[in-house]
């Protein structure tokens, strides 16, 4: 996933273009196959749409297995080559 790096913020927004998915159903299918939860971008505008939001408010044990479960969901699907 692309995504800007961030700057004084505790978040991050990548683009999820590479899926073909909307960002709501790139949430749902997040959370339901790979127990990650993300804030679907159009939430914060039509702008936002194809893009997911990432906090990273968390510790960096929690941020690593995100990470590895986020990274595995898109290996699964085709969208990440292994």
């Amino acid at each position: 996933l692309t995504c800007f790096e961030p700057r004084g913020a505790f978040y991050t927004f990548p683009s999820i273009a590479v899926t073909g998915l909307t960002s709501q159903e790139f949430c749902e299918r997040l959370l339901h196959e790979a127990g990650v939860a993300v804030v679907p971008g159009d939430a914060f505008g039509e702008s936002g749409e194809g893009h997911v939001r990432i906090s990273y408010a968390y510790s960096m044990e929690q941020l690593q297995t995100a990470m590895e479960k986020i990274r595995e969901f898109l290996q699964k699907n085709g969208w990440l080559k292994a």
